[in-house]
């Protein structure tokens, strides 16, 4: 019997893609507001593409994650304005669509 690190080198990778996206969402939203969802969405499309072509299982998992994880982030975003709108996160002062 072998044993198969597959499994959890993936699910790590999904963690810490997963924790590194709470931030990102936050900042862009600060920064940029709902206006740079299209960014997500093309990064989240050419990460999913580049997945189909990489011959390595646990790259094109950590691929195809990055890129669920920025199309996911499209409605992070939005949500996120909404927290603002709530108080539960600072506003940029330096920006006012509100």
């Amino acid at each position: 019997m072998t044993i198969q690190w597959s499994g959890i080198l993936i699910a790590v990778s999904t963690f810490l893609t997963i924790g590194m996206f709470h931030p990102i969402v936050i900042k862009a939203e600060y920064y940029f507001g709902v206006r740079c969802w299209w960014w997500f969405l093309v990064a989240g499309l050419l990460f999913l593409v580049c997945s189909l072509y990489v011959e390595s299982i646990i790259g094109s998992a950590v691929l195809g994650v990055v890129g669920c994880s920025c199309l996911w982030s499209i409605l992070e975003i939005f949500q996120q304005r909404e927290r603002v709108r709530k108080g539960w996160f600072p506003k940029n002062p330096k920006r006012n669509d509100y």
